[in-house]
């Protein structure tokens, strides 16, 4: 049984029934229920309006239009993720084990913290801060933040642990304290890392923001549901392509920054 187990042959095999066993297990709990009879005239209704886009909706000077309500997505995403990155320098100096300088039982306290705030997902703190604050982007503000602390917190923490304590333990032995430490060795050690990763926060909360106005949270979620309740898919076909301009554009522009920055 063990030269089994040790060749790698058998330990294919092994790994490809487990594979597919959970594939099995997986399907057997979603249930079919079919094609309705009107999906073909449906599609080709959805097909059609996004290949013949609403272009009178671009910009109308409402201020309800394409255009300001993509500039309203990307401020929720941009002040979603400024303040998160702010907050979360002390959750990840908190949940960071750095050797010899902090406990494990302080660090880990610290990630199950994070682990808490990152179980809500946007859209769920979203409909709880509705709720609080009323409907609009403020409260998609403050859903963005809380999420992206759970996760930037974690990201952080990671690059603390990992990043080069050499200039910090050269200026320990030079007789520096702990403000000297973290203001002149360990902060512009992880600096660049910090601001990749919040760049990178960036980007997913773009996309984020752009799903939020669905619950009422502000951004071109909200046009976006209103069109495919009433089935105006000439207007979703519009949403879509300024959605997908603003995607692709975040992504190359921050490509570019965290290449320079890392």
């Amino acid at each position: 049984m063990k030269k089994i187990i040790k060749n790698p042959k058998y330990n294919w095999l092994i790994w490809g029934v487990i594979i597919i066993a959970i594939y099995v297990w997986s399907f057997s709990g979603i249930e079919f229920s079919g094609i309705k009879d009107s999906a073909g005239e449906v599609t080709n209704s959805i097909f059609g309006g996004l290949f013949n886009p609403d272009w009178a909706y671009t910009y109308d000077g409402s201020g309800e239009d394409l255009v300001n309500l993509i500039i309203q997505t990307l401020a929720i995403a941009f002040l979603g993720t400024f303040i998160s990155a702010i907050l979360s320098v002390p959750f990840a100096f908190w949940a960071a084990h750095i050797k010899k300088n902090s406990s494990k039982f302080r660090s880990q306290t610290g990630k199950i913290v994070l682990t808490i705030i990152r179980t809500f997902p946007e859209i769920v703190l979203a409909i709880m801060f509705i709720k609080a604050v009323g409907p609009g982007a403020f409260a998609g503000v403050l859903a963005l933040s809380i999420h992206s602390i759970g996760m930037l917190g974690k990201l952080f923490s990671e690059a603390l642990e990992n990043a080069d304590y050499g200039p910090s333990e050269a200026i320990t032995s030079a007789g520096g304290n702990h403000s000297q430490v973290l203001f002149f060795a360990t902060l512009p050690t992880v600096l660049p890392e910090f601001l990749s990763l919040t760049l990178y926060r960036f980007e997913i909360a773009v996309r984020s923001a752009s799903i939020l106005g669905m619950v009422g949270a502000g951004g071109i979620g909200t046009p976006l549901i209103f069109a495919i309740q009433t089935r105006s898919w000439s207007r979703v076909g519009i949403i879509l392509i300024g959605i997908i301009v603003m995607v692709t554009a975040i992504d190359f522009i921050s490509g570019i920054l965290r290449k320079k920055l890392v």
